[in-house]
């Protein structure tokens, strides 16, 4: 039938299986959505199924849209009624049919993640909660985080008074939410799966209904999507999971790879069919992705290949720092363009974390290649970018009423809307600025108001005489932005883009000839504020630059994670350090799944470098640097370990590989010192040839401290008596230590 042609040997008989539970091992480009697709068009057309008996699930409301389009275009039959969606978009479709089973209101309402959010802010503004001590955003995540295990507040359990006032709102959130119809992402799933499970009549009434269950991304699944799945499927149930276990890189979103491996006992699996040929990416790439992935253990295991043939060796690049790593990119992106005949669409520039982009956006703004951030914003358009560029304009010109209002309260200092609106009339009334009208403020709405303009002259004063780096880290450090984004879950990148505002202002000083050793004297005013000027000028000009206007052909620029599902003709991926990628939170530590269970963090990380190598179709660079710019100081680190996890035989070295790094390994075996002959130049004397100091534990070096316990050794900073080491320490954190004081041990 046509529906079957074009399939390969494992394609077809994935489509074609008979009505039982299998596992699909689909790996990167292997056409599983051509698979789920024509495995659902085959049961409708040969009559197996109706298009009512049939569930299928995706993972976004994208992929849903895809599938039903195939579906029509291949049988000419009505999908409006069939179940094909995202599991949030399924659950809600049951609770609007049983809506009274389920204990809502008929016409009950979703929140989305900022509904949820506001919505706890006002039952704090009620419940007089101390939101210092709990933030809302906490309660957000541990809400969701209970919902996703299928824990009402009666069932989570709670060790100390924290965590008890913790679900004592979580249980007035409850009830808020009952009163008002509403509910949450999470409750949906929760609620569905509580309905399938109270309601003896209903549940049988589904599992007769959907023979056929399938699920895409199954690797991507929490433990409530399981059990919700096994409650819906029941005992003759019949489910076709398909994923990538190599794939799964959501561990800190609550996805639970070990549901594959369940899936496989509970369901008594005895098909696993692996779609191993890969219809995207040229030779080298997938031999590249297998040798590495197939250092984590525990693996399902599957061999991608290719018909395409080798294609071109993987590219890499050793730069001198982060700056040569982005003139390499974009020169090597010039001549694939102008050269080659690639648009700038087929080019993808990757990185671990969204900080990184900064010196690539500079770098592509300055030669003029107009570039798009894939699902996000560029570095000057973020919000913590701004607010801390707020600050900093409010410093060079207190009367700029834009940023006055940005941050006046945010962080937030208890000023109401009413004590703005009232300021705002009398700077209105007066013809004068916010600014100056706090001044004329009287009674108590003035008090923070006031606080508020101490702060910011208190800045003014304290920076007098700082270069323009030290100045913009001081003025991010007072403005209590770190603290706040501390607070937040999901703060890291905040605080890692706040901390590369300072390498950018770093990075214009040095472009314009500001430097820190000529400082400004404090009667100088002019020279103060000159330099902070320019930033804050070249910075909007960045942010307003249209080069990167949607619809247009530009470079697309993402993190890695972003990547996942896409696929583009050349891709860059940067960053292939130590600390960098792997992050340096995964080195030495495990993180938490979506059922509490330990995940090694670097296999972690490594599946994320095997996303990021699969995007490949046919041509792959990969770019570290030997120093670079983190938080307006220059660090130095060792190549990533994934590097030494590619096979030599599909590598073109670009710059000469450094034995030096590869000699040390990962198990400290023959660690030499960076200060010894194992200097980045090869010239005996350390990086650029310049003598550096002796590093007495080279990175990767496992010590010992007093009081934090074990740790690796990640970085330096800093020379002679003022040198310092990073280290990981696993639970107690990231920390920098004087070498000269620290008196570590060597483990």
């Amino acid at each position: 039938m046509s529906l079957l042609e074009n399939l390969n040997p494992e394609q077809l008989a994935a489509v074609t299986l008979p009505r039982e539970s299998a596992l699909i091992l689909a790996g990167a480009g292997s056409g599983k959505t051509k698979v789920l697709t024509a495995r659902i068009a085959w049961l409708i057309q040969t009559g197996q199924v109706g298009p009512g008996g049939v569930l299928a699930v995706t993972f976004t409301n994208k992929a849903s849209k895809e599938m039903l389009h195939r579906i029509s275009t291949m049988l000419p039959i009505n999908t409006r009624a069939m179940w094909v969606g995202t599991f949030h978009g399924l659950c809600n479709r049951m609770l609007r049919a049983h809506w009274k089973d389920a204990g809502l209101p008929q016409a009950f309402q979703i929140l989305d993640t900022q509904d949820q959010l506001s919505a706890i802010k006002r039952m704090f503004k009620v419940l007089n909660i101390d939101t210092e001590k709990f933030p809302p955003k906490q309660l957000v995540y541990f809400i969701s985080a209970a919902k996703e295990q299928g824990l009402r507040p009666k069932d989570v359990e709670a060790h100390d008074e924290y965590h008890r006032m913790m679900v004592r709102l979580y249980e007035a959130y409850e009830a808020q939410c009952q009163r008002e119809g509403v509910v949450d992402f999470s409750e949906l799933l929760l609620r569905s799966f509580e309905l399938l499970g109270a309601n003896a009549a209903l549940r049988e009434h589904y599992q007769s209904r959907f023979k056929y269950i399938l699920v895409d991304e199954f690797q991507d699944t929490n433990t409530l999507q399981y059990h919700w799945l096994k409650r819906l499927s029941g005992p003759q149930g019949c489910i076709f999971a398909v994923g990538d276990d190599d794939q799964s890189i959501y561990a800190f979103r609550g996805a639970r790879v070990a549901n594959m491996a369940q899936f496989e006992r509970d369901f008594d699996v005895q098909n696993r069919i692996k779609l191993e040929q890969n219809y995207r990416s040229v030779g080298n790439v997938l031999k590249a992705a297998n040798h590495l992935i197939a250092n984590n253990k525990g693996r399902l295991g599957k061999e991608l290949w290719t018909e395409a043939g080798e294609g071109e060796p993987l590219r890499v690049y050793e730069a001198v720092s982060d700056q040569d790593e982005a003139a390499f990119i974009i020169d090597r992106i010039k001549k694939l363009i102008n050269e080659e005949g690639y648009s700038r669409s087929d080019i993808a520039l990757l990185y671990r974390s969204n900080a990184q982009s900064r010196v690539l956006e500079q770098a592509l703004f300055n030669a003029a290649i107009p570039y798009r951030v894939y699902g996000g914003l560029r570095f000057f358009e973020r919000a913590e970018i701004k607010h801390a560029l707020a600050y900093l304009r409010l410093l060079d010109n207190a009367d700029d009423d834009n940023s006055f209002s940005r941050v006046v309260n945010f962080p937030t200092r208890g000023i109401g809307a009413r004590s703005i609106e009232m300021l705002q009339d009398l700077a209105t009334q007066q013809g004068i600025s916010l600014f100056r009208g706090v001044r004329l403020m009287e009674g108590r709405p003035a008090a923070s108001l006031q606080k508020f303009n101490e702060l910011i002259e208190r800045m003014r004063f304290e920076v007098r005489g700082l270069g323009l780096a030290e100045l913009v880290d001081k003025v991010i450090e007072a403005s209590g932005l770190i603290e706040h984004f501390q607070k937040d879950r999901e703060g890291e990148d905040r605080i890692e883009n706040l901390k590369e505002l300072v390498n950018a202002a770093a990075s214009f000083a040095a472009a314009e000839g500001y430097y820190q050793d000529k400082p400004a004297t404090e009667t100088d005013e002019e020279k103060l504020i000159s330099p902070l000027n320019d930033f804050l000028s070249h910075a909007s000009l960045e942010a307003g630059d249209n080069a990167a206007a949607a619809g247009q052909d530009a470079v697309q620029l993402m993190t890695a994670h972003a990547a996942k599902g896409l696929e583009f003709k050349c891709v860059f991926v940067t960053g292939l350090e130590e600390g960098i990628f792997p992050h340096e939170n995964s080195i030495g530590n495990s993180m938490q799944a979506g059922d509490g269970a330990s995940v090694d963090a670097v296999e972690e990380e490594r599946r994320l470098m095997y996303v990021a190598i699969t995007r490949a179709r046919e041509q792959l660079f990969i770019s570290h640097a030997q120093q670079r710019m983190l938080h307006g100081q220059i660090r130095y680190h060792m190549r990533s370990r994934f590097l030494d996890e590619l096979p030599e035989e599909v590598i073109k070295w670009l710059t000469p590989k450094r034995a030096h790094v590869a000699s040390q390994g990962w198990n400290n075996a023959g660690a030499g010192d960076w200060g010894s002959n194992a200097g980045f130049s090869g010239n005996g004397g350390g990086y650029g040839g310049k003598k550096t100091t002796p590093r007495p534990y080279p990175i990767g070096t496992g010590v010992a401290h007093a009081r934090f316990g074990s740790g690796v050794v990640v970085a330096y900073e800093g020379e002679g008596d003022e040198l310092r080491v990073q280290i990981n320490f696993g639970k107690q954190g990231m920390k920098w230590l004087m070498v000269s004081l620290a008196k570590l041990e060597k483990v």
